[in-house]
C-alpha cells in the first residue's frame, strides 16, 4: 500500500474541511428551509379566570391541540374574573409580539373595545361569549338557545308529564348567553303548563353559592321536583343541597358535560344528575383553526357553533366509548371505500345573480376533488319539487344531501326519511324549522340576522338628514329565513335609535322585477321615503328603476341599500346610484364539499358554519370592485 505524501496529507484535509464545509452548508440550507416551511407561531391565551372546571378544561384542550404542532408556542393569562385585568393582559401580550389572540372573555360590553383595538393588528379568536359588533377573526361559541330548548326538553321528559315546580339557576345576572338559554329553557317548557318555573336564583357559577342559596329556599317550597342549573359545577351544588335537607323525588340536570372528575358525564354516571346537556369549550377547534388563519388557508368561516348532545343515565354507556362524550360521531351509510362520494345538492332555484354565484361555485368545487360525484338538480322555487328531489336522492342512496330550502318549515317528513336511510343532510344558505334537530347535521351560510344589523348601523352612521327618517323596506321570499332574520336585525338596531321609521314593508320574492314593481306600488301612493332597505340587490335594482322612472336620483334623493354585494351592486355603487351593500358571500361550494367529506369520513362537524363577510359603500366599491369574483 502506498503511504500518502505530505503533500498528499494536506490535499487530503483540505478535500475533507471543503466536503465538511459542504454538509454544514447543506444542513443549514435544509434547516433554513424547514423553518421558512414551518414557521414559529406565538399564541396568546387570555382567559377570564382558571378557577371554573369549563375554562380549565378549555385551557387542557388548547395545550393538547398545540403540542400535536412543534412550531406552536402559547402564553396564558388569567385575568381572575376581573374585566379591567383581563384588558391589561391583552396589551401585555402584546406586547409579547403574539401572532393571534385567542380570548375567552369575562364580559362582552367592557372587551369589545380591547378586541376591536387588536383586531386591527392581527387574528383574533373569540371563544364562548361574543362580542358587540363583527371586528373579529372567528367567533367559537355554542347555540345557548338551543341548550336551553335541550334542557327544557329533557326536563319535560325526566317530569313525565307530571305537574312540578322547576327551580331555575341562572350563571350571571347580566349575561347574553344566560338570556338565551333561558329563553330556550323556558319556550321549550311552555309547551307543558302544568311544569312552572317557581324559583330563580343566581348562583354566578359557583358550586357552594349555589348550595348555600338552595338550602335557604328548598324548604318553603315542598313542589319544588326539578332543579335547572346553567352548569354542572352549580347542579352539583344543588344536589349537595338537596342530599343535605334530606329530600327525595328531585331531579337535577346541568349543562357542561364535562368528561372530568365530577364533570357533568361523571355525575350523570354515578346518579348525583339526572342528566346534562353538553357545552363544547372550543379549546381543541380554536387551535385547529388558528393555524389555518396563520397559515392564510383560503377558506376560513367567520363563526363556528359546535354541536350540543344530551346526556342521561341511559345513554352514557354508549356515548363513553368515545374519547369525549360530547364529539360522538355522527356516522352515514357510507362504507370507507375508494369510491367516489355521491353528493345530492338540491338548488333552490335560479332567481338571481347571487343563486348562479352559489351554484356554480358548489359545482366548482366538487369538479376541483376527484373524489366527488356531485348530482345536482333545480327545484326552480318550488318546495314541493324540491322535495321530490330529496326523495329521489334518497332513492339512489347518495352520501350525503345539501339543500338550500325555499322557506323554513314543511321539510320534517322528507328529512326524517333521509335520517332513516342514513343519509347525512346539510342545509345550506338558508335554515328550516323543525321540532327535531337531528334530521340535518349543519348549517353553511351567512348571518341573516348579522347583516340586518349592519345594514342599520351603517344607516345610523350615515343618517341622511335630521328629525325623523322614513323608511321603505322590500322584503325577500315570504317565510325564508332570510326576509325573516334580516327584517329582525334591521329592527333590532334601529329600535334602539331614535329619528328612524319604515312607513311601508313589502314582500317580493328576491327577483329584480318585484323590487320594481313594489317600489313603484309605494311610490304611486305618494310615498316619498328617504331610505329604501332591499333584503337583496337584485330587489335593490329593481327599486333603482321605479325611482328613476319618478325623475328622482337613486342614491342621492332617495338612499338605497341591500344585502350581497354582487358585482351587479359594484356597478350600481359606482354610477352613484346605490349607497352601500352588506356582503352575503355566495362561494360556499369548498365548505360544502368539505362538510360532506367529513360527515361520510364519520366526524363530528360545527352545527352552523358562518361565511366571513363585509360592507361595501360608495366610497369603497372603486378600490374593492376587481376583488369581485360573483
Amino acid at each position: 500500500m502506498k503511504v500518502p505524501s505530505k503533500k498528499g496529507y494536506i490535499w487530503l484535509l483540505a478535500f475533507s474541511l471543503i466536503g465538511l464545509v459542504v454538509v454544514m452548508l447543506v444542513a443549514s440550507l435544509l434547516h433554513l428551509k424547514a423553518a421558512k416551511d414551518e414557521p414559529d407561531f406565538l399564541i396568546g391565551i387570555s382567559q377570564p379566570n382558571l378557577n371554573e372546571p369549563r375554562q380549565l378544561l378549555m385551557n387542557n384542550e388548547i395545550r393538547k391541540e398545540a403540542e400535536k404542532h412543534k412550531n406552536v408556542k402559547l402564553i396564558f393569562t388569567d385575568a381572575a374574573e376581573n374585566s379591567e385585568k383581563q384588558v391589561h393582559d391583552v396589551q401585555k401580550l402584546m406586547k409579547y409580539g403574539i401572532d393571534l389572540l385567542i380570548i375567552s372573555l369575562n364580559d362582552s360590553e367592557k372587551l369589545t373595545p380591547i378586541v376591536t383595538e387588536v383586531y386591527k393588528e392581527i387574528p383574533v379568536i373569540v371563544l364562548g361569549r361574543g362580542v358587540t359588533g363583527y371586528d373579529y377573526s372567528l367567533f367559537i361559541g355554542s347555540d345557548n338557545l338551543s341548550i336551553g330548548k335541550k334542557s327544557g326538553k329533557l326536563a319535560t321528559d325526566l317530569l313525565g308529564g307530571a305537574s312540578a315546580d322547576v327551580v331555575e339557576i341562572k350563571g350571571a345576572v347580566s349575561s347574553k348567553s344566560v338570556e338565551e338559554t333561558s329563553r330556550g329553557f323556558r319556550d321549550y317548557l311552555s309547551q307543558s303548563p302544568s311544569i312552572q318555573v317557581d324559583k330563580v336564583i343566581v348562583g354566578d357559577w359557583q358550586r357552594d353559592r349555589t348550595e348555600d342559596e338552595l338550602k335557604r329556599i328548598l324548604p318553603s317550597s315542598p313542589e319544588i321536583k326539578l332543579v335547572f342549573a346553567h352548569s354542572d359545577a352549580m347542579a352539583l351544588g344543588a344536589y349537595r343541597a338537596i342530599d343535605a335537607l334530606g329530600l327525595s323525588n328531585v331531579q337535577i340536570i346541568g349543562i357542561d358535560g364535562l368528561d372530568t372528575v365530577n364533570g357533568g358525564f361523571d355525575l350523570v354516571k354515578q346518579g348525583v344528575l339526572s342528566g346534562t346537556v353538553t357545552s363544547p369549550t372550543g379549546g381543541r377547534e380554536s387551535i385547529q383553526y388558528a393555524l389555518d388563519i396563520l397559515n392564510r388557508e383560503k377558506v376560513i368561516p367567520k363563526k363556528i357553533i359546535l354541536p350540543s348532545h344530551v346526556i342521561t343515565q341511559k345513554n352514557t354507556r354508549e356515548l363513553g366509548a368515545a374519547s369525549d362524550p360530547s364529539l360522538k360521531q355522527i356516522t352515514s351509510h357510507m362504507s370507507v371505500s375508494t369510491k367516489k362520494m355521491k353528493l345530492g345538492v338540491a338548488v333552490v332555484g335560479s332567481e338571481s345573480s347571487w343563486r348562479a354565484a352559489n351554484t356554480e361555485s358548489i359545482k366548482n368545487a366538487a369538479v376541483q376533488d376527484l373524489g366527488i360525484e356531485l348530482i345536482m338538480q333545480n327545484a326552480e322555487g318550488s318546495q314541493e319539487k324540491q322535495i321530490e328531489i330529496i326523495r329521489n336522492f334518497i332513492q339512489q342512496k347518495v352520501d350525503v344531501i345539501a339543500f338550500t330550502p325555499i322557506v323554513e318549515s314543511g321539510w320534517d317528513d322528507v328529512l326524517a326519511e333521509a335520517k332513516v336511510a342514513g343519509i347525512p343532510v346539510i342545509l345550506t344558505d338558508r335554515k328550516v324549522k323543525l321540532e327535531d334537530d337531528s334530521l340535518w347535521t349543519t348549517f353553511i351560510g351567512s348571518d341573516f340576522v348579522e347583516e340586518g344589523r349592519r345594514a342599520a348601523r351603517w344607516l345610523v352612521e350615515h343618517k341622511p338628514m335630521s328629525g325623523e327618517t322614513k323608511i321603505v323596506e322590500l322584503q325577500g321570499t315570504a317565510g325564508s329565513a332570510p326576509a325573516i332574520e334580516r327584517r329582525q336585525g334591521f329592527e333590532e338596531v334601529l329600535s334602539q335609535n331614535a329619528g328612524f321609521r319604515v312607513i311601508a314593508s313589502e314582500v317580493g320574492d328576491f327577483t329584480t322585477e318585484s323590487g320594481q314593481q313594489l317600489m313603484s306600488k309605494v311610490l304611486q301612493q305618494g310615498t316619498i321615503p328617504q331610505v329604501v332597505f332591499a333584503h337583496n340587490d337584485d330587489m335593490a335594482l329593481g327599486a333603482i328603476k321605479a325611482i328613476e322612472q319618478t325623475g328622482l336620483k337613486p342614491g342621492r334623493d332617495v338612499i338605497v341599500i341591500s344585502v350581497d354585494a354582487t358585482k351587479l351592486a359594484f356597478q350600481a355603487m359606482l354610477a352613484g346610484k346605490l349607497n352601500m351593500s352588506v356582503e352575503c358571500n355566495p362561494l360556499l361550494g369548498p365548505q360544502i364539499i368539505k362538510a360532506a367529506k367529513d360527515l361520510v369520513a364519520g366526524k363530528e362537524i360545527p352545527v352552523n358554519i358562518i361565511t366571513a363577510e363585509s360592507i361595501f359603500s360608495q366610497e369603497t366599491a372603486k378600490r374593492d370592485v376587481s376583488t369581485r369574483k360573483y
